[in-house]
């Protein structure tokens, strides 16, 4: 496909008369400037990603998930299952002997979708349900905390340079090479005694991942200044009097949107993954609370005599991260003039 115009011509009429012609057959100028219409950054970037079936399947997962994670209260009331609800009692959905489902497939059922746990005997289906939730809070926040840090320092970095550049430079360089999750796993660790409620569990896992995935999207974004403080409009915004503060306001921060938005798209599984590898070693969200990672964690225990409750959460995961990179790379695509996809 060949690269994204700024105009676009419309079809005319090859008659000899009608609306819009004069009489002797040539277009009225009328008819000429509605031949010719413009089209914004947005509308083709748009035109582009329709055209990439595979980026909007994977733009439809993602907006169900982003509902089912939403809407997890209503649904399992709908469902007529709880998270938290035991349904081994009275149920004889266990093997009283084994503790393990009664029947194939983790005991599926018509009350139970996708089976119940082992010993416990909690629904599969509500536990996947609400652990969406877990992961788009989680995903989500720590995202919007990483692109605060990095698109603020990164446009601060490229358009002060000097020491101001140095500094922020170096301190992204030293994040960089962290190592991140021995230093989440001891953070998170110690700060489980200073407080161990759910909200507060929830602030340090944020504030991990969101910390330590600023540079990345810093870096992205300090390139990105270094060449746009040099074009004209920013010339211009100097002369006449536009203080350094408004210029990376109003002028170069609006053209960032690109790169910004391709970043979230795929910042948001990363951090949806480091959640799940938090939880999986212990160090996540505390339980009850519902979580894809504790649930792999949890069948791990079982997977030679139930593989079945091993699968659900795992795939749950595949899914979710690869709808929203494949609609990150369309949506690359998509805003990349330069792309002949």
């Amino acid at each position: 496909m060949s690269g994204p115009t700024e105009f676009e011509a419309v079809a005319v009429d090859d008659g000899l008369s009608g609306p819009g012609l004069a009489g002797d057959g040539e277009p009225s100028p009328d008819a000429t400037q509605d031949a010719i219409k413009g089209r914004s950054l947005a509308a083709i970037a748009w035109r582009r990603l329709r055209q990439d079936r595979i980026a909007l399947a994977g733009g439809v997962v993602v907006v169900l998930f982003i509902l089912v994670a939403a809407l997890a209260g209503p649904i399992t009331a709908l469902y007529g299952q709880n998270y938290a609800t035991q349904n081994n009692v009275g149920k004889n959905l266990l093997d009283p002997l084994t503790q393990m489902p009664v029947g194939a497939f983790s005991g599926v059922s018509g009350t139970h979708w996708l089976g119940v746990t082992p010993v416990l005997g909690l629904d599969i289906l509500a536990n996947l349900i609400y652990g969406a939730q877990t992961s788009l809070i989680v995903g989500f926040l720590s995202t919007a905390l990483a692109l605060v840090l990095g698109v603020t320092l990164g446009i601060i970095a490229g358009f002060s340079r000097g020491w101001v550049d140095i500094v922020i430079s170096r301190i992204m360089d030293v994040l960089l090479s962290f190592p991140t999750l021995l230093f989440s796993i001891a953070l998170i660790a110690v700060s489980a005694y200073i407080n161990s409620t759910e909200v507060f569990r929830f602030s340090i896992i944020i504030f991990v991942l969101g910390f330590f995935g600023w540079p990345y999207i810093g870096r992205i974004v300090r390139g990105q200044v270094l060449t746009l403080r040099e074009k004209e409009f920013v010339e211009a915004a100097r002369s006449l009097g536009a203080s350094d503060i408004r210029i990376m306001a109003r002028e170069i921060a609006p053209n960032l949107v690109g790169p910004v938005l391709v970043y979230t798209t795929l910042a948001i599984p990363n951090n949806i993954l480091g959640e799940a590898g938090l939880s999986f070693l212990g160090v996540g969200v505390i339980p009850p609370t519902p979580s894809w990672g504790q649930m792999l964690s949890d069948a791990s225990q079982y997977v030679q005599v139930d593989p079945w409750y091993l699968f659900m959460p795992g795939l749950a995961i595949f899914i979710t991260v690869l709808a929203f990179n494949l609609f990150g790379d369309g949506l690359r695509d998509a805003l990349d003039p330069k792309s002949t996809r």
